[in-house]
C-alpha cells in the first residue's frame, strides 16, 4: 500500500484516498458529531491525598464512589486537582505545536524504524492491504525506565523539549501513583494491589504526541480508529480549543468535552484484566476537523513486558469467577489484535 502525505493532502484540500476512508463501523455509527458526554465525571485527585488542604474523609469517600462508578461504566474521567500547573500544561501543548509546525524534512530526522519498534515520528504502520489508515501523525518516545530512552529520537527543536517532557512526565507519574491507590481503595483492596503489577521500577511510560491535520472530508476518515489501549492507565492532555476525542458508552459514541487544564484518564486493557472485569477499558476514537488541526499529548503507563499480570486474587470468588488468563507482554497481544481488527481482551478471556 503506497503511503500518502496526509499533511500535504490537508494543505491542498484534497479528497482522502481510498486507504483512509472508513467503509464500515464495527463499533457505533460513523457520525462524527454525537452528543457531549455527561457520563464522564470530573474527579478531584487532591481529595485522595490526606496532606491536601481540601482533604476530608467524607470528601474522599464521595470522590472514591465517583471514581468507582466512572471506571466501571465509561472507563474514564477528567482529572483536576492533579498538582500540575496550568503553565506547564500550556508549555507541553506549545512544544507539540512547535514540533509539528517544523518542515517535513526536519521532523523526519527522528524516524520510526520501518520494521519493529514504536518510537519516533511516523504515521500509520502498514501491516495489511485491507487496513484503514488513521488521518494523523505521531511522535512516540519512551520515557521510563530512564535507561531505555532513545535520546537520538528526542527533538532538538524546540530546544527545551526534553526538559519540558521530563518535568511533565515526572509529575504525571506521581499522579498515576495516587490514582492507582485510589482505585484499589475504591474496591476495598490493599493500596498496592494494582501498583505492584503495573507500577514497579521497570514499569514503562511512553509519551505520544499526536497531530491531526484538517481533512476536507472529516465525515469519511478518522484520526484514530476505535480501539482500547493496551496500557494500565492512559493520561491524555487534550487540545485546548479543538474537540476530537470520543468514547463509546452503551453502544453510542459521545464527545469528551474540553476542560483546558484537566487531564483525561482512561483505563486500558491491563487494568480491566487486573480488576477481573470490574473496571472497564475505554473504547475510544478520534475524529478529524474539516477546518482546524488538532493536537494532543498522551502518556501510557504499562508493566514491563516480562511482568506477568492477571486478576487480583481478592476480586475472584464464587459470584465473580476468574475472567482472564494471566499474561506476559500484553502490549504485543494488543498490537497484533488491533491491526487484525480484533478485540485483544477477547483473546485472553477464559
Amino acid at each position: 500500500m503506497a503511503m500518502t502525505n496526509v499533511q500535504e493532502m490537508s494543505m491542498n484540500g484534497e479528497q482522502p484516498p481510498a486507504e483512509y476512508i472508513v467503509k464500515e463501523c464495527r463499533f457505533g455509527s460513523m457520525d462524527s458529531s454525537p452528543p457531549l458526554a455527561d457520563e464522564i465525571p470530573i474527579i478531584d485527585i487532591s481529595l485522595f491525598s490526606p496532606s491536601s488542604p481540601q482533604y476530608s474523609e467524607q470528601a474522599e469517600n464521595h470522590e472514591l464512589q465517583k471514581l468507582r462508578s466512572a471506571l466501571s461504566s465509561a472507563g474514564c474521567f477528567q482529572a483536576i486537582g492533579h498538582g500540575i500547573s496550568d503553565s506547564l500544561l500550556d508549555k507541553v501543548r506549545e512544544a507539540a505545536k512547535q514540533f509539528f509546525a517544523l518542515p517535513v524534512e526536519e521532523k523526519e530526522k527522528y524516524p520510526r524504524a520501518v520494521h519493529g519498534g514504536a518510537e519516533g515520528y511516523r504515521n500509520d504502520v502498514v501491516v495489511s492491504e485491507k487496513q484503514v489508515l488513521d488521518w494523523s501523525y505521531r511522535l512516540t518516545l519512551r520515557f521510563f525506565p530512564g535507561n531505555q530512552r532513545r535520546l537520538h529520537l528526542w527533538p532538538q527543536n524546540p530546544n527545551d523539549f526534553g526538559y519540558m517532557l521530563h518535568e511533565y512526565a515526572t509529575k504525571v507519574k506521581l499522579m498515576i501513583g495516587i490514582v492507582f491507590k485510589a482505585m484499589a481503595k475504591s474496591l476495598n483492596l490493599e493500596d498496592n494491589s494494582f501498583a505492584k503489577q503495573l507500577f514497579g521500577d521497570q514499569s514503562l511510560m511512553q509519551a505520544r504526541f499526536n497531530f491531526y491535520p484538517p481533512c476536507s472530508r472529516s465525515d469519511l476518515v478518522l484520526g484514530v480508529k476505535p480501539h482500547m489501549d493496551r496500557s494500565g492507565v492512559t493520561c491524555l492532555l487534550q487540545d485546548k480549543d479543538v474537540e476530537g476525542l470520543q468514547v463509546l458508552i452503551d453502544e453510542k459514541w459521545v464527545r469528551v468535552p474540553i476542560l483546558p487544564h484537566a487531564i483525561v484518564l482512561n483505563l486500558g486493557d491491563q487494568m480491566q484484566i487486573m480488576s477481573n472485569g470490574i473496571y472497564k477499558s475505554a473504547m475510544h476514537r478520534v475524529v478529524t476537523n474539516a477546518e482546524r488541526m488538532r493536537l494532543s499529548v498522551v502518556l501510557f503507563n504499562e508493566p514491563d513486558p516480562e511482568t506477568e499480570i492477571g486478576p487480583v486474587e481478592d476480586l475472584i470468588d464464587e459470584t465473580r469467577p476468574r475472567l482472564y488468563k494471566s499474561v506476559m507482554n500484553y502490549a504485543s497481544i494488543n498490537s497484533e489484535s488491533y491491526y487484525r481488527g480484533e478485540i485483544a481482551l477477547e483473546t485472553v478471556r477464559i
